[in-house]
């Protein structure tokens, strides 16, 4: 199958896929558009196409045709640097990269074939430097029928090239939807990074029916504005953009607005409560993994805000010790999945699903419990762990913590090596105001109020920036800065 052929087959030609700055896009004519792209890129079918282009139109018709030709995508997200993008291309073996959005490809490529498709110009870059050899199989890549290669924004390890096919995303949007409830008459307004989120998120939209509406600046004002102009029904972003909007002055609730779903990071009880007040719906928590599509999604207990809600209709929800077995209600355990659309294989070193995953479930490396009401909490990485003389802090709380400060910008905590306890919370701070920082025994104290003893932090470094990954998140995997 072809998930873009899968798209068409099931959408109203007349209806509204796409709105960008006031120009509305039907469905047919952007079937008509993917098409032609399709033809300029016929040949390449079964070729790894790295896709170089920042958010907006460009970027959703380009990437359907490099679909709809049987090219395998690899997005390459605008924000790596360049030895990041370098080190992608010698992992996946590419055999070109297509840039488009303005976009130019900054190493060398050798030949180029510019395609054109009305105002949205791309260049093929065909001829790519020499790299060692894969460690894949193509032979066993090009058996799944593979339409996306995308590097997960882990926090931990190695990035492995997650491999995805046609069928794989088919069963992952749908199986999704049977909890958002997605269909032709939702307006999603779009505010996630394209390169880390397309090929799940917007291809459940069109798969559906429903029109995504683009909305180039994320400030909360703008996509206020952009909410009640364009009567939207479905906003699916990160806790930062749900604080921008709740921030808006005289924000009021918008009378299409049905569903607003926050996921990519934990989400912090004060934007929730903030985002209610200000619209008059809860925000809904969701577990987006890259190896398993949108399994987890709160649409029970709007209460509970800080609970990511239970397994998705199709899904299966386990926690288990670190024995593997089963924990008791209210205890803490490692949270495993299993359902529709799991990870096909992982690229370097390649490793099959049947290896990935097991008896048929996922290691998701995420530490959880449930309550009474079978509502799931998360409580931290197992990666993240922070092992206090056999006693277990999660680094996460201790930076919400942090994060309630009023002089405290943001944080991260990482375990430092203590001579009698094995490891200690330690802190890295950027501070609301760099020139006046707070006091360590100030941050202490606040810690110790809202803490138990262990989780309190023996160490405070100053810094101007954390460590990311590309997406956003917090790399912990990153050695705790040095300098004050």
């Amino acid at each position: 199958m072809n998930i873009v052929t899968e798209i068409f087959r099931r959408t109203d030609p007349a209806a509204i896929a796409l709105v960008e700055n006031d120009r509305e896009v039907s469905f047919g004519q952007l079937q008509a558009w993917c098409d032609q792209a399709a033809a300029q890129l016929d040949g390449w079918h079964g070729r790894r196409i790295g896709f170089y282009c920042p958010n907006g139109l460009a970027h959703i018709v380009w990437s359907l045709g490099l679909l709809r030709a049987g090219a395998v995508l690899v997005p390459v997200a605008p924000e790596l640097s360049g030895p990041e993008r370098e080190q992608l291309l010698a992992t996946t073996a590419l055999h070109a990269v297509l840039t488009a959005g303005g976009n130019s490809w900054p190493h060398p490529a050798g030949e180029t074939l510019d395609l054109m498709l009305g105002d949205m110009q791309a260049r093929l870059h065909t001829q790519l430097p020499a790299h060692e050899p894969p460690q894949f199989e193509e032979a066993a890549l090009a058996a799944l029928n593979p339409a996306l290669i995308r590097f997960s924004s882990g926090t931990t390890g190695k990035r492995k090239g997650v491999v995805l096919s046609h069928q794989t995303l088919f069963d992952r949007v749908t199986t999704a939807n049977a909890g958002l409830q997605i269909g032709p008459g939702d307006r999603v307004v779009w505010m996630l990074p394209m390169a880390h989120h397309f090929a799940v998120s917007i291809i459940l939209y069109l798969l559906h029916g429903a029109t995504t509406v683009l909305i180039e600046s994320h400030l909360g004002a703008d996509v206020y504005a952009g909410l009640k102009k364009h009567g939207g029904t479905v906003l699916y972003a990160a806790p930062f953009h749900h604080a921008l909007l709740a921030a808006v002055p005289d924000a009021a609730p918008i009378p299409s607005l049905r569903l607003a779903v926050s996921t990519a990071a934990a989400l912090p009880e004060v934007t929730a409560q903030s985002f209610q007040k200000a619209f008059g719906i809860p925000l809904r928590q969701a577990l987006g993994i890259i190896e398993c599509g949108l399994p987890v999604l709160n649409t029970r207990w709007p209460e509970k805000t800080a609970s990511i809600g239970s397994a998705q209709p199709g899904f299966d929800l386990e926690l288990r010790d670190s024995g593997g077995q089963p924990v008791a209600q209210g205890t803490v355990g490692e949270l495993f999945l299993r359902g529709p659309g799991m990870v096909d294989a992982y690229l370097s070193p390649w490793t099959p699903k049947e290896r990935i995953l097991e008896d048929g479930w996922f290691r998701t490396g995420d530490q959880a419990v449930i309550d009474a009401d079978g509502a799931v909490f998360l409580q931290g990485r197992t990666h993240s762990v922070i092992n206090v003389g056999g006693m277990k802090c999660f680094p996460e709380e201790i930076e919400a913590c942090l994060a309630e400060h009023p002089a405290v910008k943001e944080a991260r905590v990482t375990g430092m090596p203590h001579p009698g306890f094995g490891s200690v919370p330690a802190a890295e701070i950027v501070a609301e105001n760099p020139a006046a920082p707070p006091r360590m025994g100030e941050l202490m104290g606040h810690c110790r109020a809202r803490l138990s003893g262990y989780k309190v932090p023996l160490k405070f470094v100053f810094v101007e920036a954390l460590p990311k990954t590309p997406s956003g998140k917090l790399d912990r995997t990153q050695p705790l800065a040095t300098t004050v």
